[in-house]
């Protein structure tokens, strides 16, 4: 006998959450609340609204400017479409900043194939960013960023799901850092160089693709392993790997590890000093056009909350989530260190901490 099945939306949600991130000399912080309501069983709508509030004291910043801060206001809608196996979602994203506003529009469809075994997504998204210019009201720039993707999932056996990835992008327009400047030998200068302001390609054109597998152990553990290449036409390539391990205790605990590690190589016209000014048609110092790894562990905890202390929700969970970044720069050297010639400066590297608290209600 057949049993015939399709696809069901995912049950109404309330996410509240408060996010921080420490390190290089920035903090960034600030709420998050995300509310998912279902119409029916065809069709859910989502909206978001996201905080960051930055407070700047970088390398970048500290060379050639003060330490600053700002507000970033994220809000996002979006809705999905069921009909049997078929998905269809549409959303939009706003951001605004004093300096930079941004406008996102994304469409995607999902279809279930072989008795909802395999899935295959086809995603694209069309941005418009506005560039700004603190302190020159006259500055302005536009940014276009064109997203493709497809997404194939498929159950390989009861304990064992993998995905294959692939997305394209392009990015056309002011793709700069209108404050960012790059450095140069200049034999006047008492430091020894000067600096002048970045110059980018108006284009960029990356790839990417990435594989994901997740292994459910008998103990209602799982075991999860990520790999993704990237490369695009700035001449970087990166790559990037990552387990996850995630066990549960009694029936109120969920914990996670991880650990995931980065690099990649130095954008083709970037460089730290450039020999005299006007080096190239096209210069950068973004330390993140540079060539540098990463390493990231991760400790995750999840507490399912019993039914009688929040009777009015279905279900809800506390969730604590940290994770310690360390970045080493191998081409991006520290200039705050004032006592070595330039260009022989050390090699720039720090810590961040990133934390993620939040309450989910399922309702």
């Amino acid at each position: 006998m057949t049993v015939a099945r399709a696809e069901v939306l995912a049950p109404d949600r309330l996410d509240v959450m408060y996010h921080s991130y420490d390190g290089g000399g920035a903090t960034i912080d600030g709420p998050s609340i995300l509310v998912r309501k279902n119409i029916g069983t065809n069709v859910a709508v989502s909206a978001n609204y996201y905080v960051d509030m930055v407070s700047s004291a970088s390398i970048d910043v500290l060379a050639t400017a003060s330490e600053y801060s700002e507000e970033r206001t994220e809000y996002s809608v979006g809705t999905e479409f069921l009909h049997d196996r078929t998905i269809i979602r549409a959303g939009y994203t706003s951001s605004d900043e004093n300096d930079y506003q941004a406008q996102t529009g994304s469409v995607s469809i999902s279809q279930a194939f072989f008795g909802d075994l395999t899935t295959l997504t086809f995603g694209v998204s069309y941005g418009e960013d506005v560039v700004g210019q603190n302190g020159n009201p006259e500055f302005e720039e536009e940014v276009r960023r064109r997203r493709y993707q497809v997404n194939l999932s498929q159950i390989l056996t009861k304990s064992l799901i993998a995905a294959v990835n692939v997305e394209s992008a392009v990015d056309e327009g002011f793709l700069n850092n209108p404050y960012r400047q790059v450095r140069y030998l200049d034999p006047n200068a008492a430091q020894g160089y000067s600096y002048q302001r970045e110059i980018y390609p108006e284009t960029r054109n990356s790839d990417a693709a990435s594989l994901r597998a997740i292994y459910y152990l008998p103990y209602r553990a799982s075991l999860r392993a990520d790999y993704r290449y990237y490369e695009d036409s700035w001449g970087i390539e990166a790559d990037n790997w990552e387990l996850r391990y995630t066990h549960p205790w009694g029936q109120r605990w969920l914990f996670e590890l991880k650990y995931r590690n980065y690099q990649q190589s130095a954008a083709d016209f970037y460089s730290d000093l450039f020999p005299y000014r006007d080096a190239q048609n096209f210069m950068a110092r973004d330390k993140e056009l540079s060539d540098y790894t990463s390493d990231n562990i991760g400790l995750g905890i999840t507490y399912n909350v019993p039914e009688k202390w929040l009777w009015v929700f279905e279900k809800s969970t506390v969730n604590l989530y940290w994770d310690h970044f360390q970045f080493d720069y191998q081409s991006f050297r520290n200039v705050l260190d004032t006592e070595a010639a330039p260009g022989e400066e050390p090699f720039y590297n720090f810590d961040a901490n990133v934390i993620r608290f939040y309450f989910s209600f399922w309702y």
